[in-house]
């Protein structure tokens, strides 16, 4: 009797039955994916990372004898026909393919657009000038022009060095416009709160009958001491403010108009054209940094993205404490002390398919739910004095922590569950035959073992509400938060407050911009940012949920 090896006996097996097929299909998608997400994140920091590029600045002159400066924001190729088409005269001889040169001039308030496209056939000269200065506002994006002269109260200051003296002066008035927020967003907040507070108190006391002849004196006391508090950090603010306006400086633009720019308005100058590589380097690290830490402007086309991160993290941590503990006593009272018949089966089927429930479902039942019915209820209980105000009864930091909280509990049961499911029963047999009883047994033996299962739950639970934003536009996500949702006046974190989020301000910088141009490179630069975050925290995921099956492999053997 002959007997064959198993090679030989796959060799005889057709190749399509042999299984190897779905093997390279696997290996192929997974090539797949991994390309398309390697492309998009590195399409996202090209073009986002370009954003904080000190790039260099030029002066054209057109043959019709105008001068335009700016930087070269892009080039494309146009065809003959359609220029003529669009009733621009061409020349006989003129190529199938024309240059258009997309210039961004800045100078926005003054030219009254950001961008000019001009045709290279219209070019006659260009020149890269190194003294030409590129000026970084509060309003109306980047200033290009000669740096001509700086003014100190109107009066023009001679005998310096005007570039070094225009950054320590822009130093210097920022160190004033620190102090000026810190005074407003600190002390005046903190004294407009308590106004806020002896308001309530006399329409409490008027809705209980006690607004009586002691009360009313002990309010107007305070009432008068908190106005002259008031006004004295008012006098104090003003002459800080003085002092901030003193200085301007003086440009001359591309039409050769000088313009008088106060110091205050600018946030940084530099002089792209005459810096080496390594101080174009310095500066887009410094540029980064400040995208990290600033807070947006015009619209979130410019400035930093610091309180949609700030806002982003404080969610997700809200939304960790709330549905972990949640999730993990779902799980262990399903899978530990449930029993296995037709209805836990169904509450099994019904958390599978929440998962699947779309991200704008939540959004609607979270306004429906928690803002209008439980914070309507909060208000009523708690707040009477305040209505029609609403405190709780409107869209804030609490609700949208608690919609993602509903809409990521699911992926959380269902992680720990499967965790739990992976450890040996004789685990728990062993404690129980030891005299542990079902409960120690849990605390000290499956939940330690669970805990990795639970941290895989978690970090995915937090890599999805990262990334939500349709939910969070009914739910307390906003354009632009006056203030963070933490800060020194009691009781420090304001559950009640709207706040900013990263998914939400790419999607305002790409579709709701008024210069959409404009805001294109930080729009790209924050989808970085967005997906970054998100990939590092699945990967995360991934790392912990390896750890575990190799953990707990010779366990389940």
């Amino acid at each position: 009797m002959s007997t064959q090896s198993p090679v030989q006996n796959v060799a005889k097996t057709p190749w399509i039955r042999s299984g190897r097929p779905w093997i390279w299909l696997s290996a192929g998608a997974v090539t797949i994916s991994l390309l398309a997400l390697i492309g998009l994140i590195a399409l996202l920091a090209g073009q986002g990372m370009r954003y904080f590029w000190p790039h260099s600045v030029y002066e054209f002159e057109l043959k019709s004898g105008q001068h335009i400066i700016g930087e070269r924001y892009g080039i494309t190729q146009v065809p003959r026909q359609q220029l003529l088409d669009a009733g621009v005269k061409l020349a006989p001889n003129a190529p199938a393919q024309l240059s258009h040169f997309l210039i961004k001039t800045g100078n926005r308030e003054w030219e009254n657009q950001d961008f000019l496209v001009v045709m290279a056939a219209d070019i006659s000269h260009t020149r890269k000038p190194k003294d030409l200065l590129v000026l970084e506002r509060e309003h109306n994006g980047n200033a290009y022009g000669y740096l001509v002269g700086l003014l100190e109260n109107g009066q023009p200051l001679v005998g310096r060095e005007i570039v070094r003296d225009l950054e320590r002066r822009i130093a210097r008035t920022k160190e004033l416009s620190q102090k000026i927020t810190h005074l407003r967003q600190h002390q005046l907040s903190a004294i407009s709160a308590q106004f806020e507070s002896l308001r309530l108190t006399q329409r409490q006391a008027e809705m209980k009958g006690k607004w009586d002849a002691r009360l009313q004196a002990q309010v107007k006391a305070e009432r008068q001491e908190l106005e002259r508090k008031h006004q004295q950090l008012i006098a104090r603010i003003d002459a800080l403010g003085r002092e901030q306006k003193s200085d301007s400086v003086l440009l001359r633009d591309m039409n050769g108009v000088q313009r008088e720019i106060p110091i205050y308005e600018i946030h940084d100058a530099w002089q792209p054209n005459a810096m080496s590589t390594g101080d174009k380097a310095r500066h887009w690290v410094k540029q980064v940094k400040k995208f990290l830490v600033d807070s947006p402007r015009e619209s979130n086309t410019e400035g930093g993205v610091f309180p949609a991160i700030f806002g982003t993290m404080l969610m997700v941590i809200l939304m960790s404490v709330i549905v972990m503990p949640l999730g993990v006593i779902a799980a262990v009272y399903l899978h530990e002390y449930a029993r296995k018949n037709w209805f836990t089966r169904l509450i099994r089927i019904a958390v599978v398919n929440l998962a699947g429930v779309p991200s704008i479902v939540y959004g609607i039942f979270g306004l429906g739910f928690f803002v209008y019915v439980l914070g309507g209820s909060i208000d009523q209980l708690l707040f009477s004095e305040s209505l029609p105000n609403p405190t709780f009864g409107t869209p804030g930091l609490l609700w949208a922590s608690l919609t993602l909280a509903l809409l990521t509990l699911p992926v959380v049961i269902v992680s720990t569950e499967e965790g739990l499911a992976r450890i040996p029963a004789s685990l728990r047999q062993g404690s129980l035959a030891l005299g542990a009883t079902k409960a120690e047994t849990l605390r000290r033996v499956v939940l330690p073992l669970a805990v990795p299962a639970m941290l895989t739950g978690l970090i995915l639970a937090i890599a999805r509400a990262a990334g939500e934003t349709a939910p969070l536009m009914l739910v307390g996500v906003v354009k632009s938060a006056p203030e963070l949702p933490i800060d020194s006046v009691f009781p420090y974190l304001h559950l009640d407050r709207k706040f900013m989020h990263l998914g939400f301000q790419v999607y305002d910088g790409a579709l709701q911009s008024p210069n959409v141009e404009a805001a294109r490179p930080l729009v790209f630069a924050t989808a970085f940012l967005l997906v970054t975050l998100v990939v590092g925290l699945n990967l995360a995921a991934m790392s912990i949920r390896h750890y575990l099956r190799e953990k707990y492999r010779a366990l389940s053997l």
